[in-house]
């Protein structure tokens, strides 16, 4: 099969197209035919191997991993022995990034718990833009935020793959939902369903008056010291990607905010869950969230992908065609 390798942390060229073994299904796992897959901020970061912590567990001198990718979507081949869940022709999606990655390949062999079935209403192409990205923003919202109907809800960085799903998924929850966000993506996040859309080309959200209950901060550019103002009395600022700085300052500074005071701040990352992915099945299915596509790239592509995502100026998902 062709699948694209990582031998070397390091820039996007250091990617290379190549032909490798097909996987054999063994036990519980599921083979799959790989029809997409697409990219997130933990990709980019195993690509680079920075921040350095993130060798500890993926490789201190090269990848632990040789074929990146952990969104999928696409048709199950093959099934080992034990599997129970799945057959022969089911349509599946999930995140693999908890059982060795590989999606950035034609075939990938994972247990059958990183799975579920596609929400029926969606392509490959746009199936395989929900799971990490979706889970993320449904855990943050459901499980840290714990988010209630009517409560106030701010998303700055509405945009990308993770802010996209979290506007949706707190309009699901039943708040009142705010999207900061640039000039060019206010009419996106009119489109998701916010209730407000701030421009922060043209207004600077350190001045504002309004105070939230839950804070989503996706890749946010502000200290931890406006989201502390911005949050109201017994709020919860969640953190999520962003610059080491950021990544940083949530760890030390916004742990002593919660420490000292009510306000809470949580620097967040996502664990895939089986029963998530059904719930987002679920509530794609019911029409309350759909995947925002940006662009799409062939496996041969996959370079050029990575190269587009670390601009950081995508408009919801870069998916990967295989």
């Amino acid at each position: 099969m062709r699948a694209i390798i990582s031998e070397k942390y390091g820039s996007p060229d250091t990617l290379k197209l190549r032909e490798v073994a097909t996987p054999i299904p063994k036990g519980n796992q599921v083979l799959a035919r790989v029809h997409a897959s697409s990219i997130n901020y933990s990709n980019l970061v195993l690509l680079r191997g920075k921040p350095l912590p993130v060798r500890l567990a993926f490789g201190l001198r090269k990848p632990k991993y040789l074929i990146p990718g952990g969104d999928m979507a696409g048709i199950v081949e093959a099934i080992g022995e034990n599997v129970t869940q799945f057959q022969v022709g089911d349509e599946v999606y999930g995140d693999i990034s908890s059982s060795g990655w590989g999606t950035f390949a034609e075939y990938v062999a994972v247990d059958e718990k990183a799975l579920a079935l596609k929400p029926s209403n969606l392509l490959f192409t746009e199936a395989a833009a929900v799971p990490m990205a979706a889970m993320t923003a449904l855990q943050a919202i459901r499980d840290k935020g714990k988010v209630k109907p009517g409560q106030e809800v701010l998303v700055h960085g509405a945009s990308g793959g993770v802010g996209t799903f979290a506007v949706q998924i707190a309009k699901a929850y039943g708040a009142q939902t705010t999207a900061v966000v640039s000039t060019r993506n206010v009419d996106i996040a009119k489109s998701l369903g916010a209730d407000h859309v701030i421009d922060y080309k043209k207004e600077d959200i350190k001045n504002l008056e309004k105070t939230y209950d839950v804070i989503f901060g996706v890749n946010g550019s502000q200290p931890i010291s406006t989201y502390k103002r911005l949050l109201k009395e017994n709020g919860v600022f969640i953190h999520v990607g962003g610059a080491e700085s950021q990544m940083y300052q949530s760890m030390t500074i916004g742990a002593w905010y919660s420490m000292t005071g009510k306000k809470k701040f949580i620097p967040f990352l996502q664990r895939p869950k089986q029963e998530d992915l059904i719930v987002m099945k679920k509530l794609i299915e019911e029409g309350k969230v759909k995947p925002v596509i940006d662009r799409s790239y062939s496996l041969n592509d996959v370079p050029k992908a990575f190269e587009y995502f670390e601009e950081g100026h995508s408009q919801g998902k870069v998916v990967i065609t295989i």
